[in-house]
């Protein structure tokens, strides 16, 4: 009898990567430019994305006599017979707000350092001289250029593997102890906060914050630990507290942006200081760093202030000092707060806009 061998499948896979890189262009001293003439530009320092170099050329006055009355702004491709793939967003900082607006956007194509395939937009007309001028955008004679650059890298093909295997499914026992907390199955402690009361787990609590195991299992705890009330902290913020603890992400906030949950946010982040729990507590930094506006920076210093967050304060203090900001922050109800409560808060941020002069 033949012997019959099992049919054995194969498969590759081929992807695409995409590397997106930031780049901020400061322009100081604006009016001096102006009168350099056309094709006459500024170019910023290089910059690498995707493993290419690039950079930001300025021209004052327009790039050629087509653009005149126009300022030019384009992304260069640099190097020596280089071709890449790539896509960029180009954009003016408001000068109020700190925030950026795009002006121009170009689709993935090719660039080509031989060629003016290499600039980006293919044209001078980025925004007329007159509009610039009478925009928040230039303040004090300065501005702010912002590029996103995206990079297409070559498509990356996976090494060969057989198709006939057991797939493993990604970790989920994160889902299995966000159920344990919502059923409240076998739940042995109860909290009461702001007139809620939250049912949980001691030893999942005692697991997650070294400050919870002291107060349930430690030496000084209460008799009646089976029922413990938390002060100072209100329900929803205890609620998203415990979700987190038991499933390491935050409830319905997956994008984290826009300032809607600024306010919980820092809410959360005293209480992740509060139970010391060190993960929670940079993860709220972060989001409080991505909102940064003229509005939220002077709050979110002061909070910084308070609970010892070095990397969030110092993010703060640059945003005050570089972006050129500081007459709006100053008209914020949050400044005034700040004046008035942590005066050495300030003290610092003027100390770095001396020694930054100095420079």
């Amino acid at each position: 009898m033949p012997r019959h061998m099992p049919t054995l499948t194969t498969v590759s896979k081929c992807t695409s990567v995409t590397e997106q890189g930031k780049h901020v262009f400061e322009i100081f001293d604006y009016s001096q430019h102006r009168g350099m003439g056309h094709e006459e530009f500024i170019r910023s320092g290089t910059f690498s994305v995707g493993g290419h170099d690039w950079a930001i050329r300025f021209y004052p006055d327009g790039f050629t006599e087509a653009s005149e009355g126009y300022i030019s702004v384009y992304l260069e491709l640099l190097g020596k017979d280089t071709k890449v793939r790539a896509s960029c967003d180009l954009r003016l900082v408001d000068q109020t707000t700190g925030l950026p607006t795009s002006v121009n956007k170009t689709e993935l194509r090719m660039f080509n350092s031989a060629d003016l395939s290499r600039f980006a937009p293919q044209t001078g007309l980025f925004m007329s001289q007159s509009q610039f001028e009478a925009s928040s955008y230039l303040r004090d004679d300065h501005f702010t250029i912002k590029c996103i650059a995206s990079v297409r890298r070559e498509p990356q093909v996976s090494v060969t593997e057989f198709l006939n295997k057991i797939e493993v499914p990604p970790s989920n026992i994160a889902e299995h102890l966000g159920n344990l907390l919502h059923t409240e199955e076998a739940a042995d402690v109860t909290f009461s906060v702001g007139g809620a009361n939250f049912v949980a787990h001691k030893i999942v609590l005692a697991v997650r914050s070294p400050v919870l195991k002291a107060e349930l299992y430690g030496p000084m705890r209460e008799a009646r630990s089976q029922h413990v009330t938390i002060e100072d902290m209100q329900p929803a913020v205890f609620r998203a507290l415990l979700h987190f603890i038991y499933t390491d992400s935050l409830p319905g906030m997956d994008d984290h942006e826009g300032g809607a949950d600024t306010e919980m946010i820092r809410h959360l982040l005293v209480a992740a200081d509060r139970y010391a729990m060190d993960r929670l507590k940079l993860v709220c930094q972060s989001i409080l760093c991505n909102n940064l506006d003229v509005e939220t920076v002077s709050t979110t210093l002061a909070l910084a202030y308070q609970h010892n967050c070095d990397m969030l304060k110092d993010i703060c203090l640059d945003f005050i000092t570089s972006s050129d900001v500081m007459d709006a922050v100053v008209a914020t109800e949050g400044y005034k707060n700040l004046k008035t409560t942590f005066p050495s808060v300030l003290a610092d941020a003027f100390e770095k806009i001396m020694r930054l002069r100095k420079i």
